[in-house]
């Protein structure tokens, strides 16, 4: 356990689905790695359900269909036309998987992040 709790909830998540378990609670989340459960539920990779486990102080999550998903340390900075750079780093293919940016306008995808044209951080990717 680090200090960062987006990559540790992520590191979860793949340790489990290595492990080949489909369902997992995260103690420690934040509104950041809550918004980035948010991307991966509208795209049918996983679902979550908040306030479980003893106290309800926790994050059941319930992988469905999910190949990798890792936090990008340190976290980059890309402008909109640097965008493709790291969709050419950290995704398999051109039209597959998501590249998680945090921008002024929210957490946002890289399609998004052109279509609003706004830059930010790139916080994760999964696919």
């Amino acid at each position: 356990m680090s200090q960062d709790v987006v990559a540790d909830g992520l590191n979860q998540i793949m340790n489990a689905k290595r492990i080949e378990k489909r369902e997992l609670i995260i103690r420690k989340y934040s509104k950041v790695l809550i918004g980035l459960f948010e991307m991966m539920k509208e795209r049918g990779h996983i679902d979550y359900e908040l306030g479980v486990g003893d106290k309800g102080l926790g994050v059941r999550v319930t992988i469905i269909k999910l190949n990798e998903c890792k936090a990008v340390k340190p976290r980059y900075f890309a402008d909109v036309a640097g965008i493709d750079k790291y969709e050419r780093r950290f995704l398999p293919s051109r039209n597959f998987g998501t590249l998680v940016i945090s921008t002024n306008k929210g957490m946002v995808d890289q399609k998004k992040a052109r279509e609003l044209n706004v830059g930010g951080s790139i916080v994760a990717y999964f696919y």
